[in-house]
């Protein structure tokens, strides 16, 4: 499975979004309508699905699903 689309299940799942609106510029609070508790929770989630650590100076640059994917990316995550 692509790593965005494993990305997208992930947010839909938590954040209880549909498809149409995970797009890549799409921001967790202000068009997901995620608050600091949803964030918590799906920086847990993804860190559980792809083995991996966020610091908290990492997590203050994860704004779009665009931010998680690059992220993930520079972590080697495929």
């Amino acid at each position: 499975m692509a790593l965005e689309t494993k990305v997208i299940e992930i947010i839909m799942e938590q954040l209880g979004v549909t498809r149409e609106e995970c797009v890549p510029e799409a921001s967790f609070v202000d068009d997901l309508g995620a608050d600091s508790l949803d964030i918590v929770e799906l920086i847990m989630e993804m860190e559980e699905n792809f083995g991996i650590q966020i610091a908290d100076d990492e997590l203050d640059k994860i704004r779009t699903i665009q931010d998680v994917i690059d992220f993930l990316k520079t972590k080697g995550v495929k």
